[in-house]
């Protein structure tokens, strides 16, 4: 059993959880500790108790754990991209990019941790200066989705610790194996006992008992919009900082005068790569009418190139869906969409392999009416629907028509409506020619109206949800 960590010790739990490849369902990578409510509340007592030396603490020794962090990530990325695409199903050049990324990540935070910011200003009354400081927030909970397994506790965990908080992490349930190999790393990095804590184990009880901590002070949480709703409310109420991710509908608007072999690789890539399991995903293909027959064509065409396979097999493009339930729930998805009226243009189907796993055929619907549960509702999985545009006005109004606002994109020629798209798109991220899934880890990540909730994730602007502000006067 691969135990979990608090308190600075690795602790075994009662029970234990098979992790299953998606590519090859009879093969277990390994089992890991299932926790419950006792070994949680642990986990935020240590964290509470180890904050107030952590927080007073050297920048410095901040700055050196992340460091080391950040560059074992780096030495180690094919060995843990191997794991990464074995649990997970993304394909390994993918798998391994996002191993890098983390390393990455932890280095960014690192440099972050040297360059506390603030400010000193005169005040309006004579004799007076002003201090203004940013301190970290306490203990946060950082609860992660299964997707991203190793960048996103990254890009949560670095940002809280280079700012002199203690963390209490939760990892999803389907990916164990790529959170515990990061926290194994954080465990050897130099950080004091109860700085850092994982509790692996259902949401229901680790997750929940987080949520619930007085102790906590900020609850940082990607996931699904039911779940991401329910924290918070639970967060606002007893006062908790809360920053939640909650997925996307994204739109890729194809205009006219598009160079059509790049918006086909920018759709398919935005769709389909990662097994569309991505939050960024560009499910909903808004293209103008005067090109459509050739752009859905043209993408039938690639579709049809493109290898569904292991994860880890040289050639594959796209790997499995990550388990049995999220392969049921994209198949009811494609044969809601054929019930709707909208037409299955390519894939589909589940498919069979030399190994048992959840294969899927990518699936591309036409003639989508935006009302559609299948144009208006995250599936979280390779399927994209392509819905007609009049002319640009139009596009930007469909592309609009969402409860979601993460990432919107555009393929175009014309400055004039490329400027417009990224002023008037409702999104808290924009890309203009470029895949919508494609984000770096220096800028600022979110998205509006359902999507996100709180400040901002990764770049400096975590610092906003990180730390909070205090003012401070002095009579001189």
């Amino acid at each position: 059993m691969k135990p979990n960590y608090i308190d600075g010790a690795w602790r075994e739990a009662a029970s234990a959880r098979p992790n299953i490849n998606p590519s090859d369902t009879d093969d277990v990578i390994a089992h890991y500790a299932q926790g419950d409510a006792a070994q949680a509340e642990q986990a935020v007592a240590a964290a509470r108790a180890a904050f107030p030396a952590w927080s007073r603490g050297g920048i410095q020794q901040r700055a050196d754990a992340l460091d080391r962090i950040g560059a074992e990530l780096l030495a180690r990325q094919r060995e843990l991209g191997e794991l990464l695409a074995r649990e997970e199903g993304k394909t390994l050049p993918e798998a391994v990019a996002e191993v890098a990324r983390a390393g990455m990540i932890f280095r960014f935070f690192a440099g972050e941790a040297l360059r506390p910011r603030g400010e000193c200003l005169p005040s309006v009354r004579p004799g007076i200066d002003v201090e203004i400081r940013r301190e970290p927030v306490g203990v946060v909970a950082i609860i992660t989705p299964w997707n991203f397994p190793i960048a996103i506790p990254a890009w949560k965990i670095a940002p809280a610790l280079a700012y002199g908080n203690c963390v209490v992490f939760k990892p999803a349930d389907l990916v164990p194996g790529s959170a515990w190999a990061l926290s194994e790393i954080i465990s050897r990095s130099g950080l004091p006992p109860g700085v850092f804590n994982l509790v692996m184990g259902p949401g229901s009880m680790v997750g929940q008992t987080f949520i619930n901590a007085r102790a906590v002070n900020a609850i940082s949480f990607t996931g699904s919009v039911g779940t991401g709703r329910r924290i918070i409310a639970a967060g606002c109420e007893r006062g908790a900082k809360v920053q939640v991710e909650m997925g996307g509908k994204n739109p890729l608007v194809v205009l006219a005068d598009a160079d059509l072999a790049q918006a086909v690789e920018v759709a398919v890539q935005g769709s389909y790569f990662s097994t569309g399991q991505r939050c960024t995903a560009s499910s909903r293909l808004i293209v103008e009418k005067a090109v459509l027959p050739r752009f859905v064509e043209a993408v039938v065409a690639r579709l049809g190139e493109l290898r569904v396979g292991d994860a880890r097999a040289p050639g594959t493009h796209i790997g499995p869906v990550v388990d049995e339930g999220q392969l049921r729930h994209d198949l009811d998805y494609i044969a809601l969409g054929r019930e709707e009226g909208a037409t299955l243009a390519f894939g589909g189907r589940r498919l069979e392999r030399e190994r048992p796993g959840f294969y899927l055929e990518p699936a591309l619907f036409v003639d989508a009416d935006p009302g559609m549960r299948v144009a208006r509702e995250e599936i979280f999985g390779p399927v994209a629907c392509v819905i007609a545009a009049d002319d640009y006005e139009h596009a930007l109004a469909l592309a609009n028509d969402s409860e979601f606002g993460l990432s919107a994109g555009i393929c175009t020629t014309s400055l004039k409506h490329a400027v417009h798209f990224k002023r008037e798109a409702q999104a808290g991220m924009v890309m203009v020619n470029a895949a919508t899934a494609g984000v770096d880890y220096h800028v600022p990540f979110g998205g509006s109206k359902g999507s996100s909730y709180g400040a901002r994730e990764q770049g400096s602007y975590a610092a906003e949800f990180y730390t909070t502000v205090k003012t401070a006067y002095t009579a001189c």
